[in-house]
């Protein structure tokens, strides 16, 4: 159970949320934060000064005053208006995490939302109940409002639900019931950056996870092609001490530690290695620094008020801001999609290599046969033909912006194009370096009775436990799906049984 105070949310717990259904709960300060600020918020609805999406309308309608009797319609109102999402619907893992990032921002206690209406949002995740969120239809400017709008209309049983026919059906099913909207309740359940948010943090999970994958591969591919292990000496990195970069040398020279194939040609006389082979440290590590970045990024705006207006409980302050706007998030986004393009890049020029006769000193594409087969030729071109889509993929999205709301949105931020389009990114690049494994994994078999380092070893042989050895043609796709799931399952990493970092 992981309580959330609005402070402490990690990437990992939110992952564990996303993908493991894992439960949370509201810590016991953040509940006293939320009854506060909803007491301030009580006593201006009940007021005639101004406050915005509390007793007046919304965006181009901030001057209009909303009469006593009409505020929870008004909220009502603002859900079903803002609903106006298209397309594919986001993947229940990041509508998981987004539901969580939500109800964490709730609980900071500057939204004014009622302690009810965050427990229904809590019970909602916990339940299993997960709202059909579309895509498409946030610029990134008051937040994403048109995917929370979607999200929130469960909770008064209207909406879509995944798997169900109908809200009010999932929500009895599950045991809870509709919730009845109070003053500012609907404008707290839409205004932020979540959904942007938990799309770019699980990209940003999947992206470290891979980032280590990649390093195995290279240490594979490496060794494959008989290169030297002494560009990786820690001596040469802490000349250059960038830390992505420390962490990756380190990684693939234990890696290839003990290698049989690298004993049997340590002294071959050859000087130099292709930079594939020999700038693959720093290369990975200019991606993994990037990451860093965007790490740091989610994790602040994980534990952030995005909300407008923000409630002050201590001075009973409500002031108008701008801290939903997704700036940080799409600037994020748009560097992991273009950081993760080297990291696929690199790891199709070593493809390249090992199904090259002239520089692998291995048979033509991986097969000893050929003619009658083509072994991995195709398999390369998929793999060129992906990290050729990255390149398109790496073109920010947050360099633009378009007005709407009447202008009075004339700035927007365009978070959910750019971490959806990073999500992306990821995905494709991991079929790039499942290729790579799966090349490795041939020429290592071609190389036998040599044999390579104890964990690369461990890594063949899961490798092998899903795909066999390639004797003689098969469709490869299947191949690069079985070993791409392995890397974002963590599979390759557990199996060198050596901490890849």
């Amino acid at each position: 159970m992981i309580a959330l105070d609005g402070r402490s949310l990690t990437l990992e717990q939110l992952v564990a949320v996303a993908d493991d259904g894992e439960r949370v709960s509201i810590a016991a300060d953040a509940r006293e934060r939320v009854r506060a600020a909803r007491a301030v918020v009580e006593r201006r609805a009940h007021g005639d000064e101004p406050a915005y999406g509390i007793n007046t309308g919304f965006g181009s309608f901030a001057d209009v005053k909303i009469a006593r009797d009409a505020l929870e319609t008004l909220q009502l109102n603002l859900l079903r208006s803002h609903a106006a999402g298209l397309g594919p619907p986001l993947p229940v893992r990041s509508v998981r995490a987004a539901m969580t990032l939500r109800a964490n921002v709730l609980a900071k206690g500057f939204s004014g939302v009622s302690l009810e209406t965050l427990e229904a949002l809590v019970a909602l995740l916990n339940a299993g109940v997960h709202p059909h969120v579309p895509s498409r239809g946030s610029v990134g400017a008051s937040g994403d409002l048109a995917p929370l709008a979607h999200m929130a209309l469960v909770l008064i049983g209207e909406g879509e639900v995944v798997g169900h026919t109908s809200s009010v059906a999932a929500l009895r099913e599950a045991g809870l019931a509709p919730i009845a909207l109070g003053a500012k309740e609907g404008l707290a359940l839409i205004n932020g950056t979540q959904p942007s948010a938990a799309v770019l943090a699980l990209a940003l999970a999947d992206a470290e996870v891979l980032a280590r994958a990649a390093d195995i591969a290279a240490a594979l591919s490496i060794d494959a092609l008989r290169g030297s292990v002494h560009p990786f000496e820690a001596r040469i990195h802490e000349a250059r001490p960038f830390p992505g970069q420390i962490a990756a040398a380190a990684n693939i020279e234990a890696l290839l530690a003990g290698s049989g194939i690298n004993k049997s040609h340590e002294h071959c006389g050859k000087v130099q290695d292709a930079y594939s082979l020999r700038c693959a440290a720093q290369v990975h590590g200019a991606v993994r620094d990037a990451l860093q970045f965007v790490r740091n990024t989610v994790q602040i705006e994980a534990n952030s008020a995005t909300d407008n207006p923000m409630v002050f409980a201590d001075s009973g302050e409500i002031v108008s801001c701008g801290n939903f706007h997704g700036a940080p998030i799409a600037i994020a986004a748009d560097l992991l999609a273009a950081a993760i393009v080297p990291l696929a890049t690199i790891s199709e020029r070593r493809t390249d290599r090992l199904v090259d006769p002239s520089l692998s000193g291995l048979p033509a594409f991986l097969t000893r046969e050929g003619g009658v087969n083509s072994g991995f030729m195709l398999a390369q071109v998929t793999a060129a033909a992906v990290a050729s889509e990255l390149k398109s993929l790496a073109h920010p999205a947050g360099v633009d912006t378009i007005p709407t709301s009447a202008n009075k949105e004339d700035h927007v931020s365009m978070s959910m194009t750019a971490a959806l389009k990073a999500a992306r990114a990821v995905a494709r690049a991991r079929e790039v370096v499942a290729i790579e494994l799966l090349c490795a994994a041939q020429a290592v078999d071609l190389l036998a009775p040599l044999r390579t380092s104890a964990p690369l070893d461990r890594v063949h042989a899961l490798v092998r436990s899903r795909v066999p050895m390639l004797d003689a043609d098969r469709p490869p796709a299947p191949d690069i799906v079985a070993i791409a799931e392995l890397i974002a399952s963590r599979a390759i990493e557990n199996a060198c049984a050596t901490r890849v970092k």
